[in-house]
């Protein structure tokens, strides 16, 4: 698994490894001219009584210098082109992971995963800087030392060759050891953690020698680990030493002899050149890079990609229909530890039929988005139970189901890979459908097929992305958490058209009264109390929403039923208000 994943984040893009490796070519020029350059300017310069020719081989080194850095910024460009879309991909796992496990996920589990994440994205980088950096240079050091003096060459790659076996054969004790460590580490964060938040009751029941014995447990193990990795980190020194010190040794202990052989100073001192300058350092940064962030890409890549799903009993299930259900739901903020918590939704009982169109209208902070999360699945009621298709909502397949909230999320890639995610057997036709339901053609033509950047969009085309792609989704169920905020009037009538059109059952917390008006029913939030009904029935009933109607419109509240402009979205709201719900306080 783990390998798959690396090698489809190196060849996404083929082209890019291709240019990655021209780049790389000319970054390792100092390698490949190095010690030869160094050789030159000494013999046939500085030794031979000519300076100038001393000083124009030095020349032709600064000029791969200079050409050397320029590379290294096209290198690093590189690489992150493909480690960030590796990252998206991990986060992608990730949070499709924690949906999956039911009851709304851990969202700490979420943040220590995205940590993980993080981690294992700046290991991939690392790796790819150190092996490609040690594997251009050492092919370029080997091609400069066979045109240099070829008698040389014996006494500089074999060492080499062998440190790194040294090294490669420790790898796989050292990934075991550091996974203990990391292991034995969380432990002893978890036992700290627990000890500090209850030292209060540890003290008052006077378990204090109990507690620091298991803490003391875990800290000695993490100590034994700690020093077991010491042990196998050792081998990294050996390792150096053989492959970057004792080339040197050989070099010099075998000076004598060279000489005997025809070898001059000036070839003694650039074969030094190419070992101290380009092979050690590469050599030192692989078997840091390898033993530290390979090491820790493995280990983080496991727990990423082998997080343990939900129990069987807790599966996700298909549900018959996308009918909605609410039977005395009951749901308070709150820790087991408070008192009697004031509940935010309570007793409430609904009954959303498949093919309706639902408003969910109140004032800011009444409840609407926690409704939203409970519809979806994304919390679980204290008391009663949510409903999809006579299945728990937190166990509806997430497939069947779609929340799309205020703030939409877009990944690097093209319009057509944002629109498609839910929808990957969608069709070209299917595509255009959507982009013309939403309005999306602008941006399709502006972005001309190529990759979208995320930054460079606005809210409101963020959120016509979002709207769009859940348009594309098998999801029977859709919720519009306030997910039409950042678009006009026209663009949201345009938007909830849509949704009502492609059937399932659609459930709008509105951001304007027009959502209400063209919602087929009506569900008022006020405090826990709840009344349900057509737009012209809440007007009558419900002190609260005419008065946020009247507040709309500025017209009297049978009138407003009667405003079809104002229904459809033809007619601007006031711009004093502009037609937010959130602006307003019961």
């Amino acid at each position: 698994m783990r390998r798959r994943v690396l090698l489809d984040a190196l060849w996404r893009e083929p082209s890019r490894l291709l240019w990655l490796a021209c780049w790389s070519v000319a970054e390792a020029l100092p390698s490949l001219t190095g010690g030869y350059a160094v050789a030159r300017a000494v013999d046939d310069g500085f030794a031979a009584g000519r300076p100038s020719v001393g000083f124009a081989w030095l020349g032709v080194l600064a000029a791969a210098w200079a050409v050397a850095a320029v590379s290294a910024r096209q290198v690093l460009l590189l690489i992150a082109g493909i480690v960030e879309p590796f990252r998206d991909d991990l986060l992608r796992r990730v949070v499709t992971g924690a949906l999956r496990a039911g009851r709304g996920g851990d969202s700490a589990a979420v943040a220590r995963m995205n940590h993980q994440v993080e981690l294992a994205r700046d290991a991939f980088g690392a790796i790819i800087t150190v092996v490609r950096s040690f594997v251009f240079t050492l092919v370029s050091v080997a091609v400069g030392l066979s045109t240099l003096a070829p008698a040389v060459v014996p006494l500089v790659l074999p060492p080499v060759a062998l440190g790194l076996g040294l090294f490669l054969v420790s790898l796989p004790s050292l990934a075991r050891r550091q996974r203990e460590f990391i292991v034995a580490d969380e432990h002893t964060a978890a036992a700290v953690a627990a000890m500090a938040s209850g030292l209060r009751d540890v003290t008052a029941c006077g378990g204090e020698e109990r507690v620091a014995a298991e803490v003391g447990q875990a800290v000695t193990r993490q100590a034994a680990s700690a020093r077991a990795l010491a042990r196998v980190t050792a081998t990294r020194t050996l390792s150096l030493a053989v492959g970057a010190w004792l080339p040197v040794v050989l070099l010099l202990a075998g000076a004598p002899w060279l000489v005997r052989q025809g070898i001059t100073g000036g070839v003694i001192l650039g074969t030094l050149t190419y070992v101290m300058q380009s092979l050690a350092p590469a050599l030192g940064g692989l078997v840091q890079g390898l033993g530290v962030s390979g090491v820790r890409l493995a280990v983080t890549l496991e727990r990423i990609l082998h997080v343990p799903g939900p129990p069987v009993a807790h599966g996700d299930t298909e549900p018959d229909s996308a009918r909605l259900v609410l039977r005395g739901v009951r749901f308070a903020y709150g820790t087991a530890d408070q008192k009697a918590p004031e509940p935010v939704i309570d007793g409430l009982d609904l009954d959303v039929p498949e093919g309706d169109h639902l408003a969910v209208v109140g004032p800011s902070g009444i409840g609407k988005s926690t409704l939203a999360a409970l519809v979806a699945g994304l919390l679980t009621p204290d008391e009663g139970e949510v409903l999809v298709g006579g299945v728990p909502a937190a166990r509806v397949l997430p497939a069947a189901r779609a929340l799309i909230p205020q703030e939409a999320y877009v990944f690097p890639g093209t319009l057509a890979e944002n629109l498609t995610y839910l929808a990957p057997g969608a069709t070209p036709e299917r595509v255009d459908e959507a982009v013309a339901a939403f309005g999306l053609a602008d941006l399709a033509q502006r972005c001309a097929g190529g990759p979208l950047d995320p930054a460079e969009l606005s809210a409101g085309e963020r959120q016509l992305i979002a709207l769009a792609r859940t348009y594309l989704s098998p999801a029977r169920l859709v919720v519009l958490d306030e997910s039409t905020c950042h678009l006009d009037p026209a663009a949201e009538a345009r938007a909830e058209a849509a949704f009502a059109a492609r059937g399932g059952t659609l459930v709008v917390v509105a951001h304007r009264i027009s959502s209400a008006l063209r919602a087929k029913r009506v569900l008022v939030m006020d405090g826990t109390r709840v009344r349900l009904g057509s737009h012209e029935e809440m007007v009558a009933a419900s002190p609260l929403y005419a008065d946020l109607v009247g507040h709309w419109t500025g017209l009297p509240a049978g009138a407003v039923a009667e405003d079809a402009d104002v229904a459809s979205g033809r007619r601007p709201e006031p711009a004093a208000l502009g037609g937010d719900l959130n602006r307003l306080d019961a």
